[in-house]
């Protein structure tokens, strides 16, 4: 029978235990097994740079231009809002004959991950809330000028929709200039080219 001694028991209990976490954490360094042959999550990570790094840190400092922006504007969001805007989103979702869930779960976004997305887009709301308002001018005027028709009775459900199309454009162009005002006044340092 074999003896050991109190070095060699310690140092056979810590690889023991290296190995145990080392299975146990395996998910962090393997993100994928074909036929007992592992694919790390490095090589994943650097897939997915390479095919897409770049559209994703854009986006990743727009984003941060933005926080900063509403932050340095004293602009908050409050759970409220965020939950109101879930609740939004999950009723035009069941209209269409889904749930917000199932969208999550196809796209592969967290409740937090979605929380995250509406509260930085509440902010630019906030941030562009004068810029984005629409009259009833322009809504008449584009009915006008679309010759969008009119069914008697729905006028005021039209209107609505004109309505909610012009703030949306109007939103999305004023959003595209704030960030490029942002980008342009802003340091940004790319310290990794993709």
């Amino acid at each position: 029978m074999m003896k050991f001694n109190k070095k060699t028991t310690i140092i056979i209990a810590i690889v023991v235990v290296a190995a145990g976490l080392l299975f146990y954490f395996r998910s962090a360094f393997v993100a994928a097994m074909v036929n007992g042959s592992p694919i790390s999550r490095i090589a994943v990570i650097r897939e997915l740079e390479k095919n897409s790094g770049k559209q994703a840190l854009e986006s990743l400092i727009n984003k941060k231009l933005i926080v900063n922006e509403a932050s340095g504007k004293g602009v908050t969001v409050s759970a409220e809002e965020i939950d109101a805007k879930i609740a939004e989103v999950d009723k035009g979702f069941k209209a269409q004959g889904t749930t917000l869930e199932e969208a999550m779960k196809t796209e592969g976004v967290t409740m937090s991950d979605l929380r995250e997305q509406i509260k930085t887009n509440i902010k630019l709301e906030k941030l562009l809330a004068d810029k984005t308002q629409v009259t009833d001018e322009e809504v008449a005027k584009f009915i006008k000028d679309n010759k969008v028709p009119v069914e008697k009775g729905k006028e005021a459900e039209v209107k609505e929709q004109v309505k909610s199309q012009l703030k949306s454009q109007k939103f999305n162009q004023e959003a595209s200039k704030l960030i490029e005002s942002l980008r342009a006044s802003a340091k940004i340092s790319h310290l990794v080219n993709y």
